[in-house]
């Protein structure tokens, strides 16, 4: 029989790409989008519509601790993916992070003891952890918060797995690194680069191209979930995502211009800068605990992600805008 599934932030990039992936493997799915007066379902909106059909939608806000517990009510399986995650915002407006992120989080843990939750997934990040230390980086590398937002889901995992050790709720601390495809927004690195290009400008404006990433296709991360979702020995534990492998913005710059338009170079922004000891240098994580749990891998290259990721741009340039740096 198939479980009764909630995804947070599910009209996200991750959340509604997991939530399309639970559909077709006949999850019966409600999405936690953030109420808005337009009525818009985010990303949700542009699934098929034998996707979108199957669909229960709830309207709410992850801070308000009475619509996340009634969202949460028969819910055998909730992944916990709302958050507030763009960094250069999080230097000026930190203290929505705190409300969303913390007290977000907290609202989900408190709403899973009252109503029984059988599995709960809360959605970490690779900036945790800061620059690397040692790579690849593990589940016992140091956490430092290198920005606002970082310090927010330390103190969310942290509380995760407080309620874990404190309450034994059956919580999983999943922990993907950056995470890239379809559906992204323009905030992060590889859609400013990518529809830059699409415009047809031979200057694409970035910040520093040192810091290097370690770059999951969205499908790979939602799989993630899904497989810690059914591994009963996952419980009480935090598990990265990520695929091993390393790339520099500025080799992701060089990559996608030669693909797309090889007239183009890169200028450096400096508006695009990120503080110096504020600017997570290298991001490089193993996900040994992850195969070892579930017998998870990659099912798409570098090279694959990247092409459907130029595609799906390619056909929703109108969405984007490349002129303007996103926060």
């Amino acid at each position: 029989m198939a479980n009764t599934v909630l995804v947070t932030g599910a009209d996200g990039f991750i959340g509604s790409h997991l939530t399309e992936e639970l559909v077709k493997r006949g999850e019966r799915v409600k999405a936690f989008c953030y109420y808005n007066s337009f009525g818009t379902w985010g990303w949700l909106d542009s699934l098929a519509p034998e996707i979108k059909n199957e669909i229960e939608v709830f309207m709410g806000d992850i801070r308000d601790p009475n619509g996340v517990r009634t969202a949460m009510e028969g819910q055998q399986v909730v992944y916990h993916l709302a958050a507030l995650i763009a960094i250069p915002f999080s230097y000026h407006s930190p203290d929505s992070y705190v409300d969303t992120n913390i007290k977000g989080t907290l609202n989900v843990l408190n709403a899973a003891r009252q109503v029984g939750t059988a599995r709960l997934l809360v959605t970490s990040t690779s900036e945790v952890y800061g620059t690397a230390r040692y790579v690849p980086i593990d589940e016992q590398h140091p956490y430092q918060g290198q920005s606002p937002y970082s310090a927010t889901k330390i103190g969310a995992d942290r509380l995760a797995e407080s309620f874990w050790r404190s309450f034994d709720l059956p919580v999983t601390i999943v922990r993907p690194f950056n995470t890239y495809g379809p559906r992204q927004s323009a905030r992060a690195v590889i859609p400013t680069i990518i529809t830059q290009l699409l415009t047809g400008r031979t200057e694409i404006r970035l910040g520093s191209l040192t810091p290097t990433r370690d770059f999951n296709y969205v499908k790979d991360t939602a799989a993630g979930f899904m497989a810690l979702a059914g591994c009963e020995k996952a419980i009480g534990q935090e598990v990265n995502i990520a695929t091993g492998v390393e790339h520099s913005v500025g080799e992701l710059a060089a990559e996608l211009i030669a693909q797309i338009n090889p007239s183009a170079r890169v200028v450096c922004d400096e508006g695009r800068l990120r503080p110096e000891k504020s600017e997570v240098n290298r991001l490089l994580g193993s996900a040994q605990k992850l195969r070892e749990l579930t017998g998870w891998a990659p099912a798409y290259t570098f090279s694959q992600g990247l092409s459907e990721t130029i595609a799906f741009l390619r056909e929703n340039l109108s969405r984007y805008k490349p002129d303007i740096y996103n926060l």
